[in-house]
């Protein structure tokens, strides 16, 4: 089981990069105002290249009313003031390529802030004006078009709230997330042409890469059907007119040797890899691997249905074990329920966050040996865990707009520890964050981290470093009992994990390159450890 092997170029860097996602809210706080900016980043630059990572993935960092964490943008070639300037980000792109380390930047094709120059002025235009054809507007059903246009549900999961909402002229707005993100209408020429400056802006400024945010939602059934009673072909997910969009991004891509990562969310194995073919986007995310519990057997199937859906396309997998969204994977990995579920998140879920944060170590060891391209979220190279904001400081729409019910994504977007003993563990020098720090986070910090070689930091910075022992070749599986996965690569290194209660015998090696933990008395696997082999 694997994937086409390649001869590894220059230009072929994204097919097996470590790439490390920047939450510059939360990163590093360079001016001492409480908001982690593009000067933090600058600052830790250095920290990035020891870590060894590839690429930086940054999430949107231009002008916005941070309505959704900067996915509402209101103008894509300014940098929020929050963060920096344009020329700013010119320098940090500059100074990571002279590192080695290039730059993802986020693109939100679905949407736009209410405060973009384009919705403010459909407002202003008022009914069936061709400023409101950009958008989705409807008048109401009902007999005084009191009702929404139709019966689609939020993309924000358990909220409640319609995705429509009327204005004092009587025209209604599709959005799928807040009523501050108004859907963009892809069918119109504009909107498209738009999309591809934007993506020549950015790369002509040098970055090497686009993430594409909820890229499977762009296209509407234009008639904007009700779904109960058209299901198929979806009236806004995945429609097949989407790919033409893609395949025109891709020429642009390819002017700049740039690539795409998708976030795809779907289902069906067969109709995401049609993303991945060689005209359309060159990566996207692997959710069913991030979901998946901590079980050898769902994880073996979660690689092997990835690997498999990959392979007809050529495109390289990508593995991530969490990101801004979802829980941090040391709280996920140590409750009963070791998935993770937008609808089954909780207030005060009882966590073992020993137990996780040795299984963090595993998958981490786990993830780095699979084929293709590892994707770390900030802090997670720290073991950091989640974290529960208190009420009156949660920011994140998806708590409100569930009535409360959940507890939002913010406790994974607290800003980082650098140093233990200095103000806000490091974060920043004068104000408080704009996330409160829980108590002990310092424990967490950077500094500490360095000097202790069997901290987290400290493994994952030696398994960036050995990775390449692991090459860009296939995966093949070795026998193993029941609850250990084992599998060697090209180049000959193994990586086993056991997720079995019993210790698990290594198979024959000539030397061991790096363990998540101790091995016991007998030199044995104990349980929720990875062991990396040579030989």
């Amino acid at each position: 089981m694997g994937q086409p092997t390649h001869a590894p170029t220059d230009r072929d860097w994204w097919r097996s990069a470590v790439i490390y996602q920047v939450y510059v809210r939360s990163f590093a706080d360079g001016d001492g105002d409480g908001t982690g900016d593009l000067a933090g980043v600058r600052a830790r630059l250095p920290y990035l290249a020891e870590l060894g990572v590839d690429a930086l993935w940054f999430t949107p960092w231009y002008l916005s009313p941070l309505k959704d964490g900067g996915y509402d943008v209101a103008d894509y070639r300014t940098i929020d003031p929050a963060f920096g300037t344009l020329a700013e980000a010119e320098k940090l792109i500059a100074e990571a390529r002279e590192l080695g380390i290039r730059t993802i930047v986020d693109i939100v094709p679905n949407h736009v802030s209410d405060q973009h120059p384009w919705f403010r002025a459909a407002l202003a235009a008022g009914p069936g004006s061709p400023e409101r054809e950009l958008f989705h507007f409807r008048p109401g059903r009902g007999a005084h078009g009191e009702l929404p246009p139709n019966d689609w549900p939020s993309q924000f999961a358990g909220s409640t709230e319609p995705v429509w909402t009327r204005l004092p002229d009587g025209d209604w707005y599709l959005h799928l997330f807040t009523p501050e993100q108004p859907d963009l209408n892809w069918a119109h020429p504009a909107v498209r042409q738009e999309h591809e400056d934007i993506l020549r802006f950015w790369f002509e400024r040098g970055v090497a890469g686009v993430r594409i945010d909820s890229a499977a939602l762009l296209a509407k059934d234009p008639a904007l059907p009700d779904l109960a009673t058209h299901p198929e072909p979806h009236p806004f997910v995945d429609r097949d007119e989407l790919h033409a969009v893609y395949r025109s991004w891709r020429r642009v891509a390819d002017e700049y040797d740039g690539v795409f990562v998708g976030e795809v969310w779907l289902p069906d194995p067969e109709r995401f890899a049609r993303y991945l073919r060689p005209d359309e986007l060159h990566t996207a995310f692997n959710f069913s691997f991030l979901t998946c519990p901590w079980d050898a057997g769902r994880l073996r199937t979660a690689i092997d249905t990835t690997l498999a859906e990959h392979a007809p396309v050529g495109a390289p997998a990508t593995w991530v074990l969490c990101n801004h969204d979802v829980t941090r994977t040391v709280t996920r990995y140590g409750r009963e329920d070791t998935a993770f579920d937008f609808a089954t998140k909780a207030f005060g879920t009882p966590t073992d966050l020993a137990l996780g944060t040795r299984r963090a170590r595993a998958a981490a060891l786990l993830s780095l040996a699979l084929p293709g391209t590892v994707y770390v979220y900030q802090g997670e190279e720290l073991g950091l865990p989640e974290a529960e904001i208190p009420a009156g400081r949660i920011e994140d729409p998806m708590h409100f707009r569930s009535q409360g019910a959940d507890p939002g994504r913010d406790g994974c977007r607290v800003p980082l520890p650098w140093a233990a003993d200095a103000p806000y563990a490091g974060f920043g020098s004068r104000e408080e964050p704009w996330l409160p720090q829980p108590a002990g986070w310092a424990s967490y910090a950077v500094d500490r981290q360095q000097r202790d070689p069997d901290s987290m930091l400290s493994l994952y910075r030696r398994a960036v470093a050995a990775r390449p022992a692991f090459g860009d070749g296939p995966l093949t599986w070795l026998p193993a009992p029941e609850g250990v996965l084992a599998f060697s690569r090209a180049q000959g290194a193994t990586c086993v994990v056991n997720l079995a209660a019993a210790p698990a015998a290594l198979p024959a090696h000539s030397r061991s390159l790096l363990t998540s933990g101790p091995l016991d008395e007998a030199g044995r696997l104990p349980q929720d450890t990875a062991a990396w082999l040579l030989g």
